[in-house]
């Protein structure tokens, strides 16, 4: 007999990211507090503290002064946020919706990047990263979140 258990779903699969620790939760929080000056530099010591994290990423993204440099935050929160996905269940299909709030840093990361991919001249890449946004959450516009 196996140890591993089969779970029966009915329809799509939904995948939710565990919340933030508290400390990085804090971390991010006051960000909110410091001057505009001081929240990238902020931003990138949460990072060196909490690489995994996709979150802390699209923080980095947003705060980012060059495209190049959004482009390249957004990409590493991308990439986290799959490796996270996988460890918790994600197969490559299923929702990751944004109505959680842990979900959220990595949508913001897939969606930055295909903003900035966009603004470097990358259609395709673009192209294929809103089709992903759609994909994981056909309820969510991240135009208007």
């Amino acid at each position: 007999m196996s140890d591993h258990s089969i779970r029966m779903t009915q329809g799509i699969p939904t995948t939710v990211l565990p919340e933030p620790s508290p400390e990085l939760a804090q971390g991010l929080a006051g960000l909110t507090e410091l001057a505009a000056q001081d929240r990238l530099a902020a931003a990138q010591d949460l990072a060196q503290r909490h690489p995994s994290v996709s979150v802390v990423w699209a923080e980095l993204g947003d705060l980012g002064r060059e495209t190049l440099e959004r482009y390249a935050y957004y990409r590493v929160g991308y990439h986290r946020g799959l490796d996270a996905l996988r460890a918790n269940g994600w197969r490559g299909s299923g929702y990751v919706r944004w109505a959680a709030p842990s979900n959220r840093g990595f949508l913001r990361c897939l969606a930055g990047l295909a903003q900035m991919a966009a603004a470097i001249g990358e259609s395709a890449e673009a192209e294929r990263c809103e089709l992903f946004c759609a994909q994981l959450d056909p309820s969510w516009n991240p135009i208007h979140s």
